[in-house]
């Protein structure tokens, strides 16, 4: 995988990674994972980066009487602000992604009418 499209991954990885937490706060290691299709290392290692740059905080909840500890990934407002920034950045990506495959597809569909053969009327 080239550079830029090593970044990109991890781009997009960051930003789902974010929008997941910050819909989903009490998702698990393991759930995140799955859901980003990566292994749990990699969600392990993705979280601490997050947390290191100020982006996310792991916080500690008690639930009722049994006080069962709950953890919870939280954005920081500067997590929000770096999601935002991730969202643009996706959308472009995937904009320009859009518009090169709808004209990939009118080229596909001209060199069609061009090669198919045309039916005759008596």
């Amino acid at each position: 995988m080239t550079t830029s499209l090593l970044a990109e991954h991890n781009d997009t990885l960051r930003y789902r990674a974010l929008r997941l937490l910050e819909h989903s706060p009490h998702l698990t290691q393991r759930q995140l994972a799955r859901e980003l299709g990566v292994s749990v290392g990699k969600v392990n290692f993705l979280l601490k980066a997050l947390a290191e740059k100020g982006y996310l905080v792991l916080g500690n909840f008690q639930r009722g009487d049994q006080k069962l500890k709950k953890l919870a990934f939280l954005l920081t407002p500067e997590g929000l602000q770096h999601r935002l920034a991730l969202t643009r950045g996706y959308l472009e990506r995937k904009t320009r992604q859009y518009e090169a495959l709808q004209a990939e597809l009118a080229s596909l569909r001209a060199e069609l009418d061009q090669t198919e053969p045309k039916e005759r009327t008596p």
